[in-house]
């Protein structure tokens, strides 16, 4: 039998962040697309929007799922969830156009199935393990893959394992010069399951709240969107990296104010701490 344990009353609920981080996650994704209809790569920029999106949803999901007492079980739960995500992304871009809802529905089954197992062959009886690993590996899907659509602006295969490298001002093909041949796939990997696991570790707590959570879920994201951002520059346009750059430091820039503005809010007291002062022997 588990019991739940609240850490702090939300006000918007999880189903809400739910449908509007699936919804606006997708969409934003799907707007990386107006660089194949253009034949431009500025739109790419919204691939990091999106996973940005599903990090945010992803915090409310790991919240939910540590409220039933494992708490310790935040990292595991992060790395095994983009562990299907990543793979159900890899395989959902092979479905062209449909690429972004065949990663969902094959990281929702892969998901589902891992939940059943912990749940029940493991036995740990906890009433929504299912539905969040299911979610959290939707989460991990659409994170990598609005990543992915922001370094490469695509979320193709073809895109994703074609890379040049010049030689006396000849283009050669060269698989390892690729998003996934060059194993950039990894460092999104890494970059997503960090921000999806840090905030609620790090705003745990007495004064634990919703907003600031969630603020410091969107912090992460832009930080990790600045990395991909300076990753971008090696697959598309200087113009397109530079926005996309731009557009993340902005983005954390405001989110990491307006944490630290929560954090003074919610704070018992707040010291701002000085330079230690080194003394001459």
């Amino acid at each position: 039998m588990t019991v739940k344990v609240e850490a702090s009353a939300d006000s918007i609920p999880h189903n809400t962040l739910l449908i509007v981080g699936l919804i606006g996650s997708i969409v934003c994704i799907y707007l990386t697309y107006l660089n194949t209809i253009t034949g431009l790569d500025i739109f790419s920029f919204f691939g990091g929007i999106g996973a940005i999106i599903a990090l945010i949803w992803g915090t409310s999901t790991i919240k939910r799922l540590c409220s039933y007492g494992i708490g310790t079980g935040v990292p595991s739960a992060g790395m095994i969830a983009f562990g299907a995500g990543i793979i159900a992304m890899l395989v959902g871009t092979k479905f062209g156009l449909f690429s972004p809802l065949a990663a969902l529905v094959l990281a929702l089954v892969s998901g589902a199935i891992i939940g059943f197992l912990a749940d029940s062959v493991l036995n740990m009886k906890i009433p929504v393990m299912v539905q969040s690993l299911a979610e959290l590996s939707i989460i991990g899907a659409l994170t990598i893959l609005g990543f992915t659509a922001m370094a490469t602006g695509d979320f193709t295969f073809g895109v994703l394992t074609a890379g040049t490298i010049s030689i006396f001002g000849f283009a050669i093909p060269a698989a390892q010069a690729s998003f996934v041949g060059g194993g950039v796939t990894a460092v999104a990997f890494m970059l997503g399951g960090i921000a999806i696991q840090h905030p609620f570790n790090a705003a745990l707590g007495p004064s634990n709240t919703q907003d600031r959570t969630l603020m410091l879920a969107a912090e992460c994201g832009f930080l990790s969107m600045i990395m991909m951002a300076v990753i971008s520059f090696a697959f598309i346009s200087m113009g397109s990296a530079l926005l996309g750059l731009l557009i993340a430091l902005i983005g954390w820039g405001y989110t990491y104010a307006k944490f630290i503005e929560l954090s003074k809010r919610d704070a018992a007291s707040w010291l701002d701490a000085k330079m230690i002062v080194e003394t001459e022997d």
